[in-house]
């Protein structure tokens, strides 16, 4: 892992604020100076910060977030704007994110001290359940697309203003619910079972659809049942046993790759 991204993941500071102090000779490895940005960090590292020695840990917890919509999956916004980390209690901030949602989404999001969970769970296939609300009628067109997948050469429409990605394959939807289905606006719940970047919008953004309301509902196992909008809550005991076997099976899998 890529010094600034250790910092990052296992600290209050943010990857940019990381890159700024190995710059001005903050950072220190095995208790010399390092300036390298690109240095790999080793399991036996001892990496300090301002003096201050940064440590990783094999115990974890995670915790799962109401994430209201207005508010930056980041930790810090060059424009200032409202991050989680400014609603998150204290003792929450330097957690990592669980893969992301946009500005205008909601609902789900999972935080964790352990950057192997947040790594595992993100790059995971577990489902991922949203309710949307869509700006027209879910045709037959739209259905064989969540039923099959579908290659879009554009599929610039829903992604963000300085996404560079304009071609992107959509996995067949796990599952899907339409709830609604109406000329005007629609209401389904989807699942999907990767990450794409603004995924959702972007494969309904491709039929000309526009994504009105997008709230997280679950991810894995794991439900946001009725925690409310910027509030936190410990995962279950059942959920944390679903984890460990979870865990115990990706470190399996990264051994044998």
């Amino acid at each position: 892992m890529r010094l600034n991204k250790f910092i990052s993941h296992n600290s209050k500071y943010s990857r940019r604020e990381a890159d700024t102090l190995i710059e001005a000779g903050e950072v220190r490895i095995n208790k010399e100076t390092v300036r390298d940005f690109g240095y790999q960090v080793q399991d036996g590292d001892e990496i300090s910060v301002k003096g201050k020695r940064i440590k990783q840990t094999d115990e974890y917890t995670v915790v799962v977030y109401n994430k209201g919509k207005g508010e930056i999956v980041s930790k810090k916004d060059p424009q200032g704007r409202t991050t989680i980390y400014h609603k998150l209690p204290g003792k929450f901030r330097t957690f990592n994110y669980v893969g992301r949602l946009d500005f205008a989404s909601e609902g789900l999001l999972l935080l964790t001290d352990s950057v192997e969970v947040a790594n595992a769970l993100t790059h995971s296939d577990l489902e991922r359940v949203y309710k949307i609300k869509i700006s027209g009628a879910v045709t037959e067109e739209v259905i064989k697309a969540m039923n099959g997948g579908v290659e879009m050469e554009d599929a610039t429409e829903g992604a963000h203003e300085l996404s560079e990605q304009k071609q992107m394959s959509f996995k067949p939807f796990a599952w899907f619910e339409i709830i609604k289905n109406a000329p005007n606006y629609s209401t389904l719940k989807v699942a999907i079972t990767e990450g794409q970047n603004r995924e959702i919008r972007r494969f309904f953004g491709g039929f000309g659809l526009d994504v009105l309301d997008l709230k997280r509902l679950s991810y894995g196992w794991i439900s946001l049942d009725a925690l409310p909008t910027n509030k936190t809550r410990y995962l279950s005991r059942t959920d944390y046993n679903k984890l460990h076997r979870f865990m115990k099976k990706y470190k399996k899998e990264q051994k044998k790759s």
